[in-house]
């Protein structure tokens, strides 16, 4: 099994605390957010960052669904950790400046892909594909906090 990894980045017009409270809202800001790659979205404990237990599934292709139960903590200033219960899927979105009034955030998440030939296509494509659905996910947080 290799390790397969996705990161998107993008530049947004706002403060880094207050893209970073946004990002953390489970409860109101993160269901606004999402690409219809995501469903069943569910805030299970907590709902404000550290501490919050959250489901949604994943759709990353016509055949591909992974059920996520992803745990929530800020290990540092300006960085939310999303790991799956259900995987070894990681995600971590880390907010910093980017001048004035300007924030950078950048998501990456890591995971432990299939072996072999299917390995290598997971490896190959999938970084794409969830780069595509987080560069969504990253306009839709701009739009909501961009003034």
């Amino acid at each position: 099994m290799a390790q397969v990894e996705a990161t998107t980045e993008r530049i947004i017009a706002a403060r880094p605390e207050d893209v970073f409270d946004a990002l953390a809202d489970y409860a109101n800001v993160r269901p606004k957010i999402l690409s219809e790659h995501f469903s069943e979205y569910e805030v299970r404990e907590g709902g404000d960052g550290d501490g919050t237990l959250v489901h949604w599934k994943l759709q990353a292709t016509s055949k591909r669904i992974r059920d996520c139960l992803l745990d929530v903590s800020e290990p540092t200033d300006g960085q939310l950790v999303e790991k799956d219960r259900n995987s070894s899927m990681v995600t971590t979105w880390t907010v910093t400046p980017a001048g004035e009034g300007k924030s950078r955030v950048v998501v990456s998440t890591v995971w432990n892909g299939a072996g072999g030939v299917g390995g290598f296509f997971e490896k190959t494509f999938a970084p794409k594909g969830l780069g595509r659905i987080y560069d969504e996910v990253l306009g839709k947080l701009a739009g909501q906090v961009e003034k």
